[in-house]
């Protein structure tokens, strides 16, 4: 058994990296007259093999622009300690590739050291980094891994290309992207990236795939979160996206279920005021199902308790159709209109946002609109997206 003194100076020796572990509390106080706010965000799905030797060149969508940013990387999932060689961050070349705008790539640092060693089961913050980042721009950050380090935490449904250089030391930093060749289509290691400035705060959309954007169309940021934040910019608030295709609320699926996630993914963000839950319709149609729909309501009340904990406002989302779909039976579709109708009149959330009623067909309201429909009668197609978004009105969220 490791001695408590011995415990006590490896936690210190990881603060001083600004290493945490995933279920931390909520971020620090402003730094002077700005404050650190949630500008992206990915739940880790699960791993992926490694690509040892290779620099992974991740394309994300920022929401709020700042003066400084700061990554969040993660070993949840991993299995050994994750060696990050180099971690770089540039704004993205208009156009698209893997090409960075001249003059803006940026080398991360942890407590000044350009590499760092991650534990199994925790995340890490860079140092601020020193960087004009806009509001609704595409970055691009790296990580170089140079040794195997075990399963790589990912995210599975990223719906936009990323890039792989395969001889990746000394590429992390190339402005020319002609060394990423390769293309995939996850989200390796990085979970977050937070910006320094004058916004007013993050919301985080909390769900499944629904909120992870299945349906919509690949690099073209139409998952619903992402249409909320072009709603919010005007409000300088932050939209975060910590959808997980097949999530559960009240058991493990894909990924540990929404309780256990709640705060790695949603309440730790930087910057985070409220919250937006739609979770529930892979508990009602997986197996095994969940047919009681008091369990659904203690596990919402849950969640909204913990988060008020931090001062939290959470917003309920009603559970969207999905007849026509293979799982769907008269019997789970009873269970869902009883799910929503607790939510729309149990006084469970601080306010509730009726997606149900935006959606369904009104010639058969246990199916999605056709419209909106992408042909597999559960998710929604980029017109359907919109209208998810459309129907959270910014006042629900402070």
């Amino acid at each position: 058994m490791v001695k408590a003194g011995r415990v006590l100076a490896l936690l210190l020796l990881l603060l001083s990296f600004g290493v945490t572990a995933p279920t931390a509390t909520a971020d620090a106080a402003p730094v002077l007259s700005s404050v650190w706010t949630g500008t992206w965000e990915t739940a880790p799905s699960g791993t992926a093999p490694a690509l040892p030797g290779a620099a992974i060149r991740n394309v994300v969508h920022t929401s709020v622009g700042g003066t400084a940013v700061r990554i969040r990387l993660s070993n949840r999932f991993g299995t050994v300690p994750l060696t990050l060689g180099a971690v770089t961050v540039a704004l993205r070349r208009a156009g698209g590739g893997p090409a960075a705008v001249a003059g803006s790539m940026r080398v991360a640092t942890f407590s000044g050291a350009e590499s760092v060693n991650l534990p199994p089961g925790w995340d890490v913050l860079t140092d601020p980094v020193s960087l004009a980042v806009p509001a609704a721009a595409d970055l691009l950050v790296t990580v170089f891994t140079p040794a195997d380090s075990g399963p790589a935490t990912y995210h599975r449904t990223a719906l936009q290309t990323s890039y792989v250089a395969a001889q990746g030391e000394q590429r992390a930093a190339d402005e020319d992207g002609t060394a990423y060749s390769a293309k995939i289509h996850y989200w390796y290691y990085v979970t977050g990236v937070d910006v320094r400035g004058t916004a007013a705060g993050s919301v985080v959309a909390f769900g499944d795939s629904l909120t992870d954007g299945n349906g919509s169309t690949t690099d073209a940021n139409h998952r619903w979160p992402d249409r909320l934040a072009e709603r919010l910019q005007g409000r300088r608030l932050g939209v975060l996206n910590a959808g997980l295709a097949g999530n559960r609320l009240l058991r493990d699926g894909v990924g540990p279920s929404a309780l256990a996630r709640l705060d790695a993914d949603a309440l730790s963000r930087a910057g985070v005021r409220a919250l937006i839950v739609l979770e529930g319709i892979n508990d009602i149609k997986g197996s095994p199902e969940a047919s009681d729909p008091v369990a659904f309501v203690e596990a919402y009340r849950e969640i909204v308790t913990r988060a008020h904990a931090l001062g939290i406002r959470v917003v309920g989302a009603t559970l969207t159709p999905y007849g026509g779909y293979s799982a769907f039976t008269a019997a789970r579709e009873a269970v869902r209109q009883k799910v929503n109708a607790l939510i729309r009149t149990g006084g469970v959330f601080d306010a509730v946002v009726d997606l149900d009623a935006v959606v369904r067909d009104p010639a058969s309201p246990e199916r999605i609109r056709p419209d909106y429909d992408p042909g597999d009668h559960l998710h929604f197609n980029d017109a359907g997206m919109r209208v998810l978004a459309d129907a959270v009105e910014p006042a629900v969220v402070g």
